[in-house]
């Protein structure tokens, strides 16, 4: 645990670079300022820059992304997709859902073989994993609510591409896992593939990725869909078993739907409704634990513990057999989370024993979960708060890059159930709810929240992480009003996480070991893992003095207009 909290308070770690040096900051504490939170520090630095030139947290939110898109090519992105959950200064609250879309030729059985098998190889990899991306028209939608020419938003991205930067330890180590995968699935040459091995300092320069968004800065969103990127991405799938068509790209459009929102202990929690399960999974696990109280409880100690994992373990049960695209099923989010529901839900509840999730849902044996998505928490000194988490999926989505146009695509279409009970890449079961549809957008884990109290911005969290997401929103939150942790340590302390299936408790590294030998005892079942998501966190007081802080865990860092 100190190993931990010590590196999230080291303020400064200057990288130096050809074209780009830059400063690791993991926390400020500031009044009256903009701040951007992001898992690069250049990204981070993006958008900062745009709010000191006159733009507020919406520029910020898109000029972030596509620096992300950029110096962060494991996840973010311009071929994938994502979710904005914001709230104005005027007190308006917005979803936009630009997750991505089934193709139009998808059909249920499209990943089973000829005796009905699920071939999971064919929805993670390569060119029939990908979904129809959404992230450049979500971009386009958040415009409505920006001061700036998309124009000024996209120059810092572009400047990034075609001069280059430095990459991190990190970044080269993820890189260099998988180039393997890299050459595998792309037919041309990429920048990405080093065979001297990559390493930190090495600058990485992408003149494809450039051309492509000067040509998306003159001509806009059409450019993407109906323009020179559109046949590219459509050349791109006819050199393997895509099948996406023109028509795809075409017809994608970003929903704006309502806002998920909900009280817990007097605070307003703004979160992304479906097809995001993360809303919804939120407001289960909170409400739950709330008929526990645990603010009578010690961060991390066994009672606490206990309680969070059973309301994740109920939870979760109920993602896999509710919950979907609100367009294609129906949407029972106001059931799930009633108190009427949950209280039922919960009478099963043994402080003195793990409950059996065969009692709660069908057993299902899960491969391991892997590390996805980023996020962005951004506030601006008008009051405007913004949550995104944008993603490909897995780490470099389909492992493709457009040839000619320099973006990784994603690998989307694995969230879908590829066939009812059998587990995605990242362990999370599905059903009938979530089966596979043209134009449809798969279930999602992502979780970008707000919360406020007495209508001002309290919190602005999120994290990646695959199905560790939901339950990482809610220790940071709990942490803060439960546990009255500052902005550092409800982040950076020890995660834990569980999904109903497997059935055992995911800890790091430096979970407290009296807290696992307690619930051993009570039949709970522990597995060590390196690091639960990247959660970017902004913390502002009743004094109107901002926290924010970027997880210990990465390269994440907070830049300040």
């Amino acid at each position: 645990m100190k190993k931990i909290l010590y590196a999230s308070f080291l303020l400064s770690i200057t990288v130096s670079a050809q074209y780009t040096d830059f400063d690791l900051i993991k926390e400020v504490k500031v009044k009256n300022k903009g701040v951007v939170v992001s898992a690069h520090p250049l990204a981070s630095e993006a958008g900062s820059k745009i709010m000191k030139e006159g733009g507020n947290a919406f520029d910020a939110a898109i000029a972030t992304q596509l620096a992300l898109a950029v110096v962060y090519p494991q996840a973010g992105n311009i071929g994938g997709g994502g979710f904005l959950v914001a709230v104005t200064s005027d007190g308006k609250k917005l979803a936009l859902d630009y997750r991505e879309t089934a193709p139009s030729k998808a059909s249920f059985d499209m990943y089973w073989d000829k005796k009905g098998n699920a071939n999971t190889d064919l929805s993670q990899y390569g060119r029939l994993s990908v979904g129809v991306p959404g992230s450049i028209s979500g971009m386009f939608e958040t415009m409505k609510y920006a001061k700036l020419p998309f124009s000024k938003l996209i120059e810092p991205a572009i400047d990034l591409a075609q001069k280059g930067f430095a990459i991190t330890e990190q970044e080269a180590d993820l890189l260099n896992r998988h180039q393997d995968d890299f050459k595998k699935h792309n037919k041309n040459k990429i920048v990405f593939i080093n065979d001297k091995g990559w390493k930190a300092g090495d600058l990485l320069i992408q003149p494809e990725l450039a051309e492509t968004l000067r040509r998306i800065q003159k001509s806009g969103e059409k450019e993407f869909y109906e323009g020179k990127t559109a046949e590219l991405i459509l050349a791109e799938m006819k050199l393997g078993n895509g099948i996406i068509q023109a028509k795809d790209l075409k017809n994608y459009k970003t929903k704006e739907r309502k806002a998920l929102s909900f009280d817990y202990k007097g605070n307003e929690i703004i979160s992304m409704p479906m097809p995001s399960s993360g809303g919804t999974l939120l407001a289960q696990m909170l409400k739950m634990a709330s008929y526990e109280d645990l603010s009578k409880y010690q961060p991390n100690s066994a009672e606490a513990v206990q309680i969070m994992v059973e309301a994740e373990r109920r939870a979760y049960a109920d993602r896999a057999e509710y919950m979907g695209d609100p367009d294609f099923t129906e949407d029972k989010t106001q059931m799930l989370i009633s108190d009427e529901y949950l209280k039922n839900r919960w009478k099963s509840y043994n402080s003195n024993l793990a409950t059996p999730s065969k009692d709660v849902g069908k057993i299902v044996n899960q491969p391991k979960e892997s590390m996805e998505t980023t996020h962005i928490s951004i506030l601006d000194k008008f009051g405007n708060a913004v949550s995104i988490t944008t993603t490909l999926n897995g780490y470099y989505g389909s492992k493709t890059v457009v040839s000619g146009a320099g973006f990784f695509l994603n690998n989307e279409m694995d969230d879908f159930s590829i066939k009812p009970g059998v587990p995605n890449m990242f362990g999370a079961v599905g059903g009938e709810a979530n089966k596979i549809e043209p134009g449809k957008r798969m279930l999602s884990s992502m979780t970008p929240t707000i919360v406020l109290k007495d209508g001002k911005v309290k919190i602005v969290v999120g994290t990646p992480g695959g199905t560790t997401i939901p339950t990482s929103v809610f220790q940071a939150i709990v942490g803060v009003i439960d546990f009255k942790q500052n902005a550092n340590f409800s982040i950076n302390t020890p995660k834990f996480h569980h999904q109903w299936l497997p059935e055992v408790v995911k800890v790091e590294y430096d979970f407290p070991e009296t807290t696992i030998k307690t619930l051993e005892k009570k039949s709970y079942k522990f597995e060590k893992i390196k690091q639960i998501g990247k959660t970017e966190i902004i913390l502002v007081d009743d004094n109107q003095n901002i926290h924010a802080v970027a997880d210990g865990r990465g390269d994440d860092s907070v830049a300040v207009e």
